[in-house]
């Protein structure tokens, strides 16, 4: 396990998917690995994309990772797509849409699936960052799996949040709804060779209007057409604004302790689930179920059970 670390902080790919393969099933060995490359993180930016769905938000990624390969920085991209809700299987199709950085040795693209995890985010997704930016990896790009208005994970993850909005789709509706449009840090309009470009900047300025509006920054908003390459730098520069702007601000300290005590209760639920689970054998689980959906006993005194078991243990 040692030596699996070292050659994952000495650059070595390999050692990396290993790494994050163990962290993403959660394999023996996972906490101690995590426990080791948590002091040698806190380096990278986190750009989180998000958006809905046909927004071209993997293009997107595709192109802005390109930029920053320019400047000779490795990049980590982070790519969540969905799961089946019957199989549990997922295509993940995004490194599909990105053609520029499937041969780039200094870009290394991890496609995750949600596993019915809800928030537009993977269980594992802030493990596997950290592991990239223990690695050196700066910045990490994370794609969220783009399944509508509740997609707000990000925000506790990411030190820039982007939101990815197309004219046409409905968006310019969507706009003035609650959800992911109040944790953007940066807006774009993507497709912008499309008609109703303006109707949409419009609409994300009203909604932006009506918000609390604080530490001095206005949400700006960036016109791209993607698959060109149009505007991608400029965005690149807004980000990096965006970053600068709250560095060593409050803020920043506030959302950090935010994302870290979001981090801590994921990993208590887990254990403690877990520990539950590991109470219970799996025909007296099994069992329970049964008889739950029989009718012949309740959920709440099955968990009052295995809370007592966790009780004497202790």
């Amino acid at each position: 396990m040692t030596n699996l670390i070292e050659r994952l902080l000495n650059g070595d790919i390999r050692a990396l998917a290993r790494v994050i393969t163990k962290v993403e099933n959660r394999a023996d060995g996972t906490v101690e690995i995590l426990r080791a490359l948590f002091p040698r993180g806190g380096g990278a930016t986190i750009i989180g994309v998000t958006g809905s769905p046909g927004s071209g938000k993997s293009t997107l990624v595709d192109k802005l990772a390109s930029g920053y390969r320019t400047s000779d920085k490795p990049v980590g991209v982070v790519a969540v797509d969905p799961s089946s809700p019957f199989t549990g299987g997922a295509i993940l199709g995004d490194r599909i849409r990105m053609h520029a950085l499937e041969t780039d040795p200094g870009v290394y693209i991890r496609s995750m699936a949600t596993r019915g995890h809800l928030g537009g985010l993977a269980a594992a997704t802030t493990d596997v960052v950290t592991v990239l930016d223990a690695a050196g990896r700066d910045p990490v790009i994370v794609e969220t799996v783009g399944v509508g208005q509740d997609e707000i994970d990000i925000v506790r993850l990411a030190d820039v949040s982007v939101v990815v909005l197309v004219p046409g789709m409905g968006d310019d509706i969507q706009a003035l709804k609650a959800g992911i449009m109040e944790i953007g840090d940066v807006f774009v309009i993507n497709k912008c060779d499309r008609p109703g470009v303006d109707k949409m900047e419009r609409a994300i300025q009203a909604m932006l209007s009506l918000g609390p509006g604080s530490n001095d920054w206005d949400p700006p908003i960036v016109r791209v057409v993607a698959t060109r390459g149009e505007g991608v730098e400029e965005l690149r520069g807004t980000i990096e604004d965006c970053r600068q702007h709250f560095r060593n601000q409050p803020v920043q300290s506030l959302r950090r302790r935010g994302a870290s005590k979001d981090r801590l209760m994921k990993l208590l639920e887990e254990r403690l689930v877990q520990s539950a689970l590991e109470e219970f054998s799996d025909e007296e689980f099994e069992a329970a179920v049964d008889g739950i959906s029989r009718r012949e006993q309740d959920p709440y005194a099955v968990v009052e059970q295995i809370l007592e078991r966790l009780k004497r243990l202790t």
